[in-house]
Parts: C-alpha cells; structure tokens; sequence
C-alpha cells in the first residue's frame, strides 16, 4: 500500500473519523484507524463499537491495500506538519512508513482483518433531513441527557419520527428538554428511538458545516442508526430500552407565569452561585409581584441574594432549584424574554422563549 495526500486534504478528514476513538481502549485495535486504498481514494473508519465514522479523503495512489494505524499519533503529526505538506505513506510487512518533506515517521499496525465493522444486515427505513434542522434539535436538547447513570436508556437523547414531525427528548431525572420540528417526515406510522449520548455529541459536532441547505440522510432499523452526511458515514447502535413517557413530567397549563429578561437572570444566578453550596448548588426563588429574589447560602454561612425586575402579578411563591440546571436551559435560549410556568412552589417548572411552544425545557424543584 502506498498513496501521497496533500495534509490540507487528509487532516479534516482525520478530525472527522478520530473523534470516535478513545483515548482507553479494551482492545488495542479500537485505538487504531482503519486505512483502505482503492484505486481513486483513501477511506478512512474509527470506531469504539458503539459508533463507527467511515470518510473519504482524496489522494494520489499508486499501490492499494488497507491497514491500521494509531490514530492519535496519526493525527498529531499531521497536526504538527506545517501547511501544505505533501506526504507519502507507505505500508511494507508490518510497518508503516509516512514521509513529509524531510521528516520521517515509522509507525506500528495491525492487521486490518482484525478491525471491527458495524455490518448492516438489517432492512432500513430512510428520511432525509436538512442538517441544520437535526442540529438545531441536538443543540438544544444534548445538555440534558444523563451521563452514566445506572438507568441506561437515560445516557443518550429519544428522537421520535411522526409523518409531519421530528421530536427531540433528553432527560437525566432532575432536568427535562424537549423540542418540535414540524416537517413532513414520510413515515407511515411513528418511529422512535434512542441514540447513545457519544452518538449524538459526535454527531452534533460533524453536522452543520459548509452548505446552509446540505441535507443528512438518515437510516433506521431495529437495532442500527445511520446518518450520511455528504462523504461521511455515521453508524451506531442503539440503545435496547424504552423511553420514559416524557409528556407525564411536562407541566399541563401552568397557572402562575413570570417573565424575566433572559441576559440579566443569567448574570445574576453565575453571581449568586458563587456562594452557594458546592455540592448541591442550590439556589431559592422568591417570586413576588413584579420581583424575583434570588438567594444562596452554603455550609461557611456565607450567603449572596440578587432582586431582579420581572412581570408576575399573582400569588408569592418560594421555589428551589440547581443552579446549574437554570444556566443550562438560558444557555440554549435564544430570545431577551424567558417565560417561566409553574403551577405551585412543589411542581416542576417549564421555561421557553416566550412564544415558542415548540421549545420545552422543565427543571425539577429542589428542598433548601
């Protein structure tokens, strides 16, 4: 095997595929990239089992073959290349030669027979997506999903496809997000399924760039996700579980409403949440007319309080929540005015951009 490719040409391509390989591996060959070198092009694919990332890159070939190598010491040279270098990677036995100018990199491999491959034996239903819209519904939900918690269906974002809809759910039990894309999907009947949270960050991460219209194929069966985006194949697993029913835990027309301007709440709750308590990170609501008072305290007997002007006329309440759990809903709003529904200081709390009840985001309360 022996190609030379330009470093402007392979590097983009190995940010790409790279992303998906651990940094610790049960197997050393998931620390490797699998390198195969047909007659017009070089196709490179990491994978950590879960998730497989196969890409094209162009290239000059003048002998054919596939191998492995490690991909961070792959990309870190490259990285560390200066522009425009043109280099040759050369493959004898064993070893792998790559040569840039007068640098010189002998590198270890393994034997590509013992790479594993996602194989697709499964019948697939296909929709097509434009990409913004998939991220638009990863970037607002994303931050919500669990991480390692012992309910595993949690670590990782529900995505419902309806005939004339596109639904997005994460939840970790404490902090709920959840957001409508109205779209004529083509399924017949209502598919869901649950993507593993590495899914969707590698995901939300390849998606977007380049062409405001570039579209994303997306391809389901029972057990595989599949997503082509432009020259890149995204395949995952998916995980074996049933989703809770997320509509139980959304408020039904919250009878008490506040709103607040979202740059001034978000400064005030990082100042007050410098004094709060670190492991629990509380924060106490107290909402009365035209007034939100904002106060922490931690175990020092220290304690910070903010009063913010906000539009709410009906009856005081006194609520607790994380503090981060607010941060992270203002983060993914967008317009000046944040609505905040609740029905007493003991249920859950929705916040969304006023107007925008596609947009769902609930906090659960919390006892201080």
């Amino acid at each position: 095997m022996k190609i030379r490719v330009n470093r402007e040409t392979l590097m983009p391509v190995l940010t790409k595929v790279g992303g998906v390989v651990e940094r610790r591996q049960t197997l050393p060959i998931l620390g490797n990239l699998l390198i195969s070198v047909e007659d017009d092009s070089m196709q490179l694919t990491g994978t950590n089992l879960e998730i497989e990332i196969h890409a094209k890159s162009g290239s000059t070939v003048e002998q054919t073959g596939e191998i492995t190598l490690p991909a961070r010491k792959l990309i870190e040279i490259c990285r560390a290349l200066p522009e425009g270098t043109e280099m040759t990677l050369g493959v004898e036995k064993d070893r792998a030669s790559l040569v840039a100018g007068r640098s010189r990199f002998m590198l270890s491999t393994l034997p590509a027979g013992d790479f594993p491959i996602m194989e697709r034996n499964e019948e697939m239903q296909s929709v097509d997506v434009e990409q913004q819209t998939l991220k638009y519904l990863f970037e607002k939900t994303a931050f919500a999903m669990a991480h390692q918690d012992v309910r595993y269906y949690l670590n990782g974002l529900f995505l419902e496809l309806k005939p004339d809809r596109l639904v997005a759910v994460a939840t970790d039990g404490h902090r709920l997000a959840k957001v409508e894309e109205m779209l004529p999907l083509g399924v017949e009947e209502g598919m869901q399924i649950i993507l593993p949270r590495k899914t969707v960050l590698e995901l939300n991460r390849l998606l977007g760039g380049g062409d405001a219209n570039a579209r994303v194929q997306i391809e389901i069966s029972e057990k595989l996700f599949r997503a082509v985006i432009g020259d890149v194949w995204v395949t995952s697993k998916l995980v074996d579980g049933r989703y809770p029913d997320y509509d139980r835990v959304v408020p039904s027309a919250p009878e008490r409403i506040a709103y607040v301007d979202r740059d001034t709440l978000k400064q005030a709750l990082f100042r007050t949440s410098i004094l709060s308590n670190e492991k629990y990170r509380g924060v106490r609501f107290s909402l009365d007319r035209g007034e939100l008072k904002l106060q922490t305290q931690n175990p020092e007997k220290e304690e910070a309080e903010e009063e913010l002007e906000v539009t709410y006329s009906q009856e005081p309440t006194v609520i607790g929540f994380n503090v981060g759990y607010l941060i992270d809903v203002l983060n993914v709003l967008e317009e000046s005015e944040v609505e905040i529904g609740f029905k007493d200081s003991d249920g859950s709390v929705i916040l969304r951009n006023k107007g925008k009840e596609e947009e769902t985001f609930v906090v659960m309360p919390m006892r201080l």
